[in-house]
């Protein structure tokens, strides 16, 4: 019998620690209200708050005096604004001095927000931008709308400038019968290449007397032909020319406009028909057709 109660009341580690915090928490509940009482007012300030609750307004307070409120805090007593007398004239929002917004009827913080705005920097440029100021009331604005006149604000930078029109320098032009290797290079579509095969082709005609004959350059295509030949001029130039009389087959197939058949041929009529009187008797070579003649005569002299 006494080793069943002593079971009841022999408590393990873990149930003991349980213990000494369950009690810990309900001391803590019992003492927590103690530092959460609600202030309560004195006696003597109850009855001063009822006093003046019946009092009349007027009575209430005097200039001296101060309102005691909850806490021990005094507020002064609330100042109604007196009604401004407003006289409208015409004015400019951006100019207009403290005085002026006073005699418009414009309250005292509504001046100074707009005058803090200027005073940043800010500017009006134009009546609906004095509407934007939050404490200005809707109904001053209609009021003011009439009368607002914003000057034209100075410009702070120049004018801007009017657009430069570049006008592009005309290509250079070329003699064809003077140029080098590289004034035909700085043409567009030539290379290098195409270059050597116009100055060759120049020499060995022996000058060009017209730009056409640029476009029979081997290996120069006509599309590059006819970007290139604006560009091109051809001066009087003294063509060095063949003397069919006396040039022999050999020299005379040097010529580009003259094939191997063609220059034995002009030989053999020479040998048959004596010599050349004037370069119009090449016509009568068969080989020799009008179109070749239009382009040989030029090279081609009779002594």
């Amino acid at each position: 019998m006494e080793n069943n109660w002593k079971d009841y009341f022999s408590f393990t580690r873990k149930e003991r620690t349980g213990i000494y915090v369950l009690l810990a928490l309900i001391a803590i509940c019992i003492t927590l209200p103690q530092f959460f009482k609600t202030a309560t007012f004195s006696e003597e300030v109850r009855v001063e708050v009822m006093q003046l609750q019946k009092a009349p307004p007027e009575q209430a307070f005097t200039q001296k005096e101060r309102r005691p409120a909850y806490n021990n805090v005094y507020y002064a007593p609330k100042k109604e604004e007196e009604p401004v007398k407003a006289t409208l004239f015409p004015f400019d929002p951006n100019t207009l001095d403290a005085t002026g917004w006073k005699k418009l009827g414009i309250n005292e913080r509504t001046t100074h927000t707009i005058q803090h705005y200027l005073s940043r920097g800010g500017q009006f440029r134009n009546a609906a931008d004095l509407q934007k100021m939050y404490s200005l009331r809707k109904e001053d604005f209609d009021r003011l709308m009439p009368y607002i006149r914003i000057a034209t604000p100075p410009r702070l930078y120049p004018p801007p400038k009017p657009p430069v029109k570049y006008v592009k320098a005309p290509p250079a032009i070329i003699d064809i019968n003077q140029a080098d290797t590289a004034a035909f290079i700085a043409l567009p579509g030539i290379g290098s290449k195409l270059a050597s095969r116009i100055v060759n082709f120049r020499e060995k005609l022996g000058g060009f007397y017209s730009v056409q004959q640029v476009g029979e350059t081997f290996g120069l295509p006509d599309s590059t032909f006819q970007l290139i030949q604006p560009r091109l001029q051809c001066s009087a130039v003294v063509l060095q020319k063949l003397n069919i009389n006396t040039a022999d087959a050999n020299t005379l197939k040097q010529h580009p406009y003259i094939r191997w058949n063609i220059a034995n041929a002009i030989v053999q009529y020479r040998q048959q028909h004596g010599l050349f009187h004037s370069r119009e008797e090449l016509q009568q070579i068969v080989l020799i057709t009008p179109e070749l003649y239009q382009k040989l005569a030029a090279y081609i002299i009779v002594e």
